[in-house]
C-alpha cells in the first residue's frame, strides 16, 4: 500500500474544500498561492508623491479645471468626501532601480470609483476600490521596467461613490454623508507565472465543483486540483512551473464537436441613473468603457458591446478623445454600439409615441456616429416587454431582441430561450434571453455549465449568448474575466465558448435551428410590479410631457408647412429644439427613473428636466400659433381677451365643458341678457365659468363668441334648450347624494360611495346589489425585498377601507354638477375629491388632490360592476391588449397587478364600463371589481418616495357595445388632451382671424374608420419640406381610412419609423393597396391591420 496516496475519491468533499482554500483570500493567504502574486511592492516617498485638489461641493470640474489648481500634500490613510464630492490626485510615481525588468503596476484604492488620466488629459482606465468582486485598482507603469526609470506623473480623479452608490440603500439614504480612505498607493511587480497559475486553478476547481460529481471530468478537475496543491510550495517559486504544468494537460483536452456552443460578448450594464445621479453615470460611462478600451489592447479576441445612445451622446460632449477611440475600435469590430435605442427604457409605461423616439433618436445616433443601425434591440433589464415591441423593433430597421429579465420571475418559470415572438398586429422578432440568467456573468465555468441546463429550446437550437461583465453601476468586464475565458475557451466538460458580435449569434441560429416556437403577446414581468405606481408625481409628468409634445409638433408642422406654401420664413420649425426635448423625455424613461425605483437626487433632476420641457414647449406652443392665428390676433392679457379659440388636437369632432374668464362671458352674453344655455357661473371659482363648447371638428377650431351665439339664438327659435341640464340633489333621507343628466342617474352614499349607476337609456343598472363603486382601500405594502418595485401577491390580504366625510353640493347645473368629499387616510394623509357629472356625457369625473405622508402603504380605488367577462382590457402602446379576470392558473395568478395606460375596461356582449385615468398606470381586475392603484410609500432607494402632495383625475365612462364597438379610446384622449384655448383681441366675426385659420377647415381630417386614431403629426428629420402623420389601428380590426390634409403636398409615402421607405423590408412590403395617394383632393387612401402602426410621409 502507498503510504501517500491521497485515496481523494473516499472524501472528495474534504479535498473541494482544501482546493477551495487553496485559491481563496482566506486565513490561509499567507501560505497558499495568494501569497506569491505579488515579487514586489514599494510605497510611500520618495517612490509614491501624492498631492490632492479637493473640488468644492458636489461639482465634477473638468481635467483641464482641476490640474490648474493648489494641489497639497495627500497620505495613504486620509479620509476624503463626503459622498457626491470630487477629488483630484496628482501622483509621481518612480520605480526603483530593484524592479528591473520586472511588469510595473501602480496600485490606487480610494474604496470608491476613481479614473486615471494622463499627464496630458487623457482618460486612460477606470478604477473600483474596496474589496468587492468589482474591485480592480492597479494601472499598468511599464511591461518591462529598466534599471533608470524617469519619474512618471499621472492623475486620479476619485468620485465619493462606489459601485453602487453610497452604502445599502435598503437602510441607508444615499445622499447622506460617508468619507472614503485612501487605503494604497503603491508600485507593485506582479509574478506573472504565479497569476496564471492563478487563472488555471479558477477554472479548474470550479469544474471540479460545478460538473456532476459522479462525471469522470469532475473527479479529473478535482484530481488535478489536488495535485497542483500537493505540488506548490510557496517560499519555493520554482514549483510555480510543474503546477503550470500539470494545469495545461488538464486543459489541454477539447470539447466535442457536438457541445453546446456559447455566443460571448463583453459588457457593462450601466443604468442611466439609479442609486446615483445622472451627473455621475456621465463619468460611469467613460470610466467603464475606457477600461474595455484598455484590455482590448492586451485581449485582440475580445469583443465589448454598450448600449444607450444618450450615454454615447455624453461621451462625445464631455471626452470627446475617448469617444473618437471607441470610434475606431467599432470600425475594428472590437468595441460593439448596440440596442438602437435612446437609453434601455422602461416598456410599460412610456406610450407608443415616446418608443418609436426612443428608435428614432438611438437609431439616427448610432448611424451618424459609427456608419450603421443596430439590428439587435438589446434591453437586458426592464421591467417587462409590451405586445407591440416586435411592431416597433421591425420598423426601426431592427429585427432581433435580446432580453433576460423574465429569469427573475416570482411566480412562473417562462417556457422559453429562444423563440420567435410575435407582437400585437403579427410581427415577429427573433427573440433570445441567457440561459445564463444574468447580463453581469463572472466567466466561470459554473455559469456555462447553467447555460446549457436552463436552456429550454436545445432541442431546436444549441447555442446561447453570454453576457459578461460587472454591471448595473458600470465597470464591465475585469482581466480576470478575460483570463478564465481563454482558459474555458475550449476544454473538455464545457461548452465551446466564441467570443463574438451578438449579431453573428442571431444568424447562426437563423441558418441552423431546426425549428423554433413563437410566443404571441407581451413578455409580462412577474415582479416590480409597484413600479406601475411608484413616484406618483414623475408619472404624471411623463404623461403630460407626452401629450404637450404631440399637440407642440402638431401646430409647428401647421405653421412651417403653411410658411412653405406662403414662400416665407415667417415660422421655423424647431426641430434641433424638439430633438434636444424629446432627448430629455426620453432620459427620464429610463427603466430606473419612470418606473420609480431610483434614488431622491434622480427625481429632483427629472423635476428639474421636466420643467425645462414645460417652460420650452409653452414658448414653441405659444410662437406656433402665433403664426396660425397672427401674433396681431392673439392676447396674453386677460382683461384684453374679446374672444377665445377652442383648438381640437384630436382628430375626431368633440364636445367639452371648458371653464373660461367670467368678464369674457359677461362682455359675450350682453346681447342676451345674464342667461344662457351654454354657460354656467361656478359657485365656487368666482372669476371662471363653465361653458359648453359643442361640436368642434378634429384637428380644427370653434370659437367661445360663436357658441355662445349658436346657443342663445337656436333657445330663442326652439321650446327645448341645445342641451338639458344635469341635477345633483340630496335624497330625503338626507343619506346620499342624486346625480342626473339625461344619459345616467347615480346615487352617492354619505361616504363617497357609489351605490347606483344606472343607464337612462338602456334602462340598466350597473352596480350589482350590495356592491358599491369608488371605494378607497389603504393596503399594508412592505414588499419580500424591493421596497419601490415590488407590490407582492399577498397585499390585497391586509387592508383598511376609507369613507369619505362631509360631503356637499358645490355645483348645480345646469351644466356640471359636482359633489366633494373628505377621505380621512390617517392622521397624516388626507383625500379630498370633487365628483363630478356634465350635461353632456354620461362620464363620471373623480378629481383628486391628496397630501400623503405613509410608510409602506399603498391606496386604491375600485369599481364592481354587474358585468360577467372573463377578461378585462388594458390600453397598451398602440392599442389594447386582453388579461384574464380569474386566478384560474398560476398565470392568471401572476397577473394581479398589471400595468395599462389611459383606461382599462370591462366589458361583455351589449354594455361595457371604462375606467379612465390621466396619469396612473397601476390597474387591476378580479371577478367584476376593477381597481386603480393610486399612491404607494415605499422608502428605498428614495425615503421620500411620493411625501406630499399630488393631484389626479380618474373617471368612469359607461358604454353601450362590447369595448370593440365602443369609442372608450376616443374618450380617454379627450380626457387626457383637453381643448386648447386661444385668448383672442379680435372677434370670430373679424375678417382678419378668419383668414388666418381661425373658422377654417380642419388641419386634417381623418374619416372612414373610426378604429384608427391619428397620434403625431411633426415635420420629416431630414426634410423639411415634408412632414410626417403616424396613425395606428386602437380596437384590433381592419380599416380602411381617408386622411385628408389642408397642408401641401404632391407625393406620400409609407415610411418605417426611421422615416424611410420600407419596401426593402419583406414583412413590410409596400404595394399600390395599403396607401392610395389622391392629390386631387389631398386625401391619403390609407388600409390598417389590425394595431398596424402607419406612418406616411408628405413631401412636396
Amino acid at each position: 500500500m502507498q503510504r501517500h496516496m491521497s485515496y481523494l475519491q473516499k472524501h472528495p468533499s474534504i479535498t473541494r474544500s482544501r482546493v477551495n482554500n487553496f485559491i481563496n483570500d482566506n486565513q490561509w493567504k499567507d501560505v497558499n498561492i495568494k501569497a506569491t502574486l505579488y515579487d514586489m511592492r514599494i510605497s510611500g516617498e520618495p517612490h509614491v508623491q501624492l498631492e490632492a485638489w479637493s473640488a468644492p461641493g458636489q461639482d465634477r470640474p473638468t481635467f483641464e479645471h482641476a490640474v490648474k489648481q493648489n494641489f497639497k500634500p495627500a497620505k495613504v490613510g486620509q479620509l476624503f468626501g463626503p459622498s457626491w464630492t470630487t477629488h483630484w490626485f496628482r501622483v509621481t510615481a518612480t520605480i526603483p532601480e530593484s524592479f528591473a525588468g520586472k511588469k510595473v503596476l501602480f496600485m490606487f484604492d480610494t474604496n470608491s470609483e476613481a479614473m486615471v488620466w494622463s499627464d496630458n488629459g487623457e482618460p486612460i482606465l477606470g478604477l473600483t476600490g474596496g474589496n468587492g468582486g468589482e474591485r480592480h485598482v492597479d494601472y499598468l507603469l511599464t511591461k518591462c521596467a529598466s534599471s533608470t526609470e524617469s519619474p512618471r506623473t499621472f492623475y486620479v480623479e476619485m468620485a465619493c461613490n462606489g459601485l453602487f452608490g453610497n452604502g445599502d440603500y435598503h437602510v441607508h439614504p444615499q445622499d447622506r454623508e460617508i468619507y472614503y480612505q485612501l487605503s494604497s498607493a503603491e508600485i507593485v511587480a506582479p509574478n506573472e507565472s504565479a497569476w496564471q497559475l492563478f487563472h488555471d486553478l479558477e477554472v479548474i476547481v470550479e469544474m471540479a465543483n460545478r460538473l456532476p460529481q459522479e462525471s469522470p471530468r469532475s473527479w479529473q478537475a478535482l484530481t488535478a486540483a489536488n495535485d497542483i496543491v500537493n505540488v506548490f510550495e510557496h517560499s519555493d517559486l520554482s514549483t510555480i512551473e510543474p503546477a503550470l504544468e500539470i494545469a495545461r494537460k488538464f486543459l489541454s483536452f477539447k470539447t466535442s464537436e457536438a457541445s453546446h456552443s456559447v455566443f460571448a460578448i463583453g459588457n457593462c450594464h450601466i443604468d442611466t441613473a439609479w442609486l446615483w445621479p445622472f451627473a455621475e453615470t456621465k463619468r460611469k460611462a467613460a470610466r467603464s468603457w475606457a477600461t474595455q478600451l484598455y484590455l482590448m489592447e492586451d485581449y485582440p479576441e475580445y469583443r465589448f458591446a454598450a448600449s444607450q445612445a444618450q450615454q454615447f451622446q455624453w461621451l462625445l460632449e464631455n471626452y470627446p478623445s475617448l469617444f473618437k477611440r471607441i470610434q475606431k475600435k467599432a470600425k475594428d469590430g472590437q468595441f460593439i454600439p448596440i440596442g438602437g435605442t435612446w437609453v434601455e427604457m422602461d416598456c410599460n409605461l412610456p406610450s407608443g409615441e415616446s418608443l418609436v423616439r426612443q428608435f428614432l433618436l438611438g437609431q439616427r445616433f448610432f448611424k451618424q456616429h459609427f456608419g450603421e443601425y443596430c439590428d439587435v434591440f438589446w434591453l437586458p433589464d426592464t421591467f417587462g416587454y409590451s405586445s407591440q415591441l416586435p411592431q416597433i423593433v421591425r420598423l426601426s430597421g431592427a429585427k432581433y431582441f435580446f432580453t433576460q429579465k423574465l429569469s427573475w420571475n416570482n411566480i412562473n418559470k417562462f417556457p422559453h430561450t429562444t423563440f420567435r415572438w410575435i407582437g400585437l398586429d403579427g410581427s415577429h422578432v427573433l427573440c433570445h434571453m441567457s440561459p445564463a440568467e444574468t447580463y453581469g456573468a463572472q466567466c466561470r465555468p459554473g455559469e456555462l455549465i447553467d447555460s446549457v441546463k436552463r436552456h429550454k429550446d436545445i432541442a431546436y437550437t444549441n447555442e446561447s449568448l453570454y453576457l459578461y461583465g460587472n454591471g448595473d453601476g458600470g465597470g464591465g468586464p475585469l482581466r480576470s474575466m478575460l483570463e478564465r475565458l481563454r482558459r474555458m475557451q475550449d476544454v473538455d466538460g464545457l461548452p465551446r465558448v466564441k467570443q463574438a458580435h451578438p449579431r453573428e449569434f442571431y444568424k447562426h441560429v437563423e441558418d441552423t435551428a431546426r425549428e423554433l416556437v413563437s410566443w404571441k403577446g407581451e413578455l409580462y414581468f412577474e415582479l416590480h410590479r409597484g413600479t406601475y405606481t411608484s413616484q406618483s408625481n414623475n408619472k404624471r409628468w411623463n404623461r403630460q410631457s407626452e401629450f404637450l409634445l404631440r399637440d407642440a409638433e402638431m401646430l409647428c408642422t401647421v405653421a412651417h408647412i403653411r410658411s412653405l406654401a406662403n414662400n416665407n420664413s415667417e415660422f421655423e420649425y424647431p426641430s434641433d429644439e424638439f430633438t434636444r426635448l424629446w432627448r430629455m423625455v426620453c432620459l427620464n424613461q429610463f427603466h430606473d427613473v419612470l418606473p420609480g425605483s431610483a434614488i431622491n437626487m434622480v427625481y429632483r433632476d427629472s423635476d428639474s428636466i421636466y420643467k425645462d420641457i414645460f417652460e420650452s414647449v409653452a414658448k414653441i406652443r405659444q410662437n406656433a400659433l402665433y403664426s396660425i392665428y397672427g401674433h396681431h390676433n392673439i392676447v396674453e392679457q386677460q382683461d384684453m381677451t374679446k374672444d377665445i379659440a377652442f383648438l381640437n388636437t384630436t382628430v375626431w369632432m368633440r364636445s367639452d365643458m371648458v371653464k373660461v374668464p367670467e368678464s369674457l362671458v359677461s362682455r359675450l352674453l350682453s346681447g342676451f341678457g345674464s342667461d344662457s344655455h351654454s354657460v354656467q357661473r361656478s359657485a365656487v371659482d368666482k372669476d371662471n365659468v363653465f361653458a359648453l363648447v359643442n361640436n368642434v371638428p378634429g384637428f380644427g377650431t370653434s370659437h367661445l363668441s360663436n357658441q355662445i351665439y349658436r346657443a342663445n339664438t337656436a333657445t330663442t327659435i326652439m321650446t327645448e334648450p341645445v342641451v338639458r341640464s344635469v341635477h345633483v340633489y340630496q335624497n330625503a333621507s338626507k343619506d346620499s347624494f342624486v346625480m342626473e343628466n339625461t344619459f345616467v342617474r347615480i346615487v352617492i352614499d354619505s361616504n363617497g360611495h357609489i351605490t347606483s349607476f344606472y343607464d337612462l337609456n338602456e334602462q340598466r343598472e350597473l352596480v350589482p346589489k350590495g356592491e358599491m363603486g369608488n371605494v378607497f382601500e389603504l393596503y399594508d405594502d412592505v414588499p419580500l425585498y424591493w421596497d419601490a418595485w415590488d407590490e407582492e401577491v399577498y397585499l390585497r390580504e391586509k387592508f383598511k377601507p376609507l369613507d369619505g366625510v362631509d360631503l356637499a353640493i358645490i355645483e348645480s347645473g345646469p351644466l356640471v354638477a359636482s359633489i366633494s368629499a373628505r377621505v380621512p387616510i390617517s392622521d397624516q394623509s388626507v383625500l379630498t375629491q370633487i365628483i363630478s357629472l356634465s350635461a353632456i356625457s354620461p362620464r363620471l369625473d373623480f378629481d383628486c388632490e391628496i397630501d400623503w405622508h405613509e410608510n409602506r402603504k399603498s391606496l386604491k380605488t375600485s369599481f364592481t360592476w354587474d358585468i360577467n367577462s372573463d377578461f378585462a382590457t388594458y390600453e397598451t402602446q398602440y392599442g389594447v391588449v386582453q388579461r384574464p379576470t380569474h386566478r384560474n392558473t398560476s398565470w392568471d395568478l401572476a397577473k394581479f397587478e398589471v400595468c395599462a395606460h389611459k383606461f382599462s375596461d370591462l366589458s361583455e356582449y351589449g354594455y361595457g364600463v371604462a375606467l379612465l385615468n390621466d396619469c396612473k398606470y397601476g390597474h387591476s381586475t378580479l371577478g367584476n371589481t376593477t381597481s386603480l392603484s393610486l399612491i404607494r410609500a415605499p422608502k428605498a432607494p428614495d425615503e421620500h418616495c411620493d411625501m406630499g402632495s399630488h393631484k389626479f383625475r380618474y373617471a368612469i365612462y359607461p358604454h353601450k357595445g362590447t369595448f370593440s364597438e365602443s369609442n372608450v379610446v376616443q374618450e380617454a384622449y379627450q380626457f387626457n388632451v383637453p381643448l386648447l384655448q386661444i385668448p383672442l383681441g379680435t372677434s370670430s366675426g373679424s375678417q382678419m382671424v378668419t383668414t388666418t385659420a381661425a373658422e377654417a377647415s380642419p388641419f386634417f381630417s381623418l374619416t372612414g374608420a373610426p378604429n384608427v386614431v391619428l397620434d403625431t403629426v411633426k415635420v420629416a428629420e431630414d426634410d423639411k419640406s415634408s412632414y410626417i402623420v403616424r396613425l395606428y389601428e386602437a380596437y384590433g380590426g381592419h380599416g380602411r381610412a381617408l386622411l385628408t390634409s389642408r397642408l401641401k403636398a404632391r407625393h406620400v409615402q409609407k415610411v418605417n419609423i426611421l422615416e424611410e421607405p420600407i419596401a426593402n423590408d419583406l414583412d413590410y412590403k409596400d404595394d399600390d393597396s395599403t396607401v392610395k395617394w389622391l392629390q386631387h383632393s389631398r386625401t391619403v387612401e390609407v388600409n390598417v391591420k389590425p394595431f398596424e402602426v402607419v406612418t406616411l410621409k408628405f413631401s412636396q
